[in-house]
């Protein structure tokens, strides 16, 4: 008789003492950790001097821009400084319909628009091409001295820059002075009315174009580096570079910057046309922010200068909305969702 060899029985694990690695289905998936989102008031105590940075600039933006909106009730009223708002009468829509019957204010809606209009064509290209020839210099010190040159104008005042300008194009100036030498007479540019809109976006181009150009060259310094590097192992030249890679890599940006002039199409200068309102006279340099200025400031016609910014305003915002909802259908991100 073979005995069986001795087995060692495992020993049964009960039910009830089995481990249980999955979670227990009452208990949610986060149980049993720490959350790590913040409440509002930590995450205001962590960021208090960010914070703090930022409300000078609220409180400008507030004070200045935002409270002011509400001035924009003497539209709708014959406003008379000395009975303030609650005072002075209402009257409905009749400054806007005295407005629109005005010649005065077509004429200033014309030269705005064909200031515009150049502004569109000559100034918002120049910088663009600015930060592109920039960003193609090799040398890093000579590309510095040129931008800091190309920026300088910047910080020059309107009444700075329209005297140099005067200097050189005035019916003394060194331009004319030359041109006359060589038996071209071509009088005072700076008095000449037909002249007078290519002037001040030629001097919009030569203030504002290195300043604008910070921007682009900001979006340029962000795209990849490999892409320049696989273009030029393809055999892209430096055109071809900049076409296919440097154009593409801004474009988001320029389109932004455009709808962002779109909105501020109606204001070409207040300052830079008051100062050369007197040589050209009205029928050539008055703009709608001056018309504003002479008839309610001057003239003290309140409402009806009022109704005249606020179409400007209402405007400038229709073209902002249009604009980048035009930009959300070619696939670009805009200005906001």
């Amino acid at each position: 008789m073979s005995a069986a060899a001795p087995t060692s029985p495992r020993p049964a694990t009960p039910q009830s003492e089995a481990p249980d690695d999955k979670p227990s289905s009452s208990a949610g998936p986060k149980a049993g950790r720490p959350s790590g989102r913040k409440s509002l008031r930590q995450r205001f105590r962590q960021d208090r001097m960010l914070l703090l940075l930022c409300v000078p600039g609220l409180l400008y933006f507030a004070l200045f821009f935002y409270l002011p909106l509400a001035g924009n009730v003497v539209a709708f009223q014959d406003y008379q400084p000395f009975l303030g708002f609650k005072g002075s009468p209402f009257v409905g829509l009749q400054n806007f319909t005295d407005l629109l019957s005005q010649p005065e204010f077509w004429s200033a809606v014309r030269n705005t628009l064909e200031i515009t209009v150049l502004q569109l064509i000559l100034y918002f290209p120049a910088p663009i091409a600015l930060a592109l020839l920039l960003n193609s210099l090799v040398g890093e010190k000579v590309r510095r001295l040129v931008q800091t040159v190309v920026y300088l104008p910047h910080f020059l005042s309107w009444v700075v820059v329209v005297a140099m300008f005067q200097q050189v194009f005035g019916g003394t100036g060194t331009v004319t002075s030359l041109l006359q030498n060589h038996g071209l007479a071509v009088g005072n540019i700076m008095s000449n009315p037909d002249t007078f809109k290519v002037l001040v976006t030629s001097e919009m181009i030569w203030k504002d174009c290195g300043y604008g150009a910070i921007i682009f060259l900001a979006a340029m310094a962000s795209i990849d580096m490999s892409q320049y590097e696989s273009a030029a192992m393809d055999g892209a030249g430096t055109w071809r570079r900049m076409w296919h890679v440097t154009l593409p890599g801004i474009r988001p940006v320029i389109i932004m910057m455009l709808i962002l002039r779109l909105g501020d199409i109606l204001s070409v200068g207040f300052e830079q046309m008051l100062l050369q309102r007197d040589a050209v006279g009205p029928d050539a340099s008055e703009v709608l922010d001056t018309y504003v200025y002479y008839h309610g400031v001057i003239d003290g016609d309140w409402g009806m200068s009022t109704a005249a910014g606020l179409m400007k305003g209402v405007i400038g915002l229709g073209l902002i909305i249009a604009a980048n909802k035009l930009a959300h259908r070619f696939g670009e991100q805009g200005v906001y969702r």
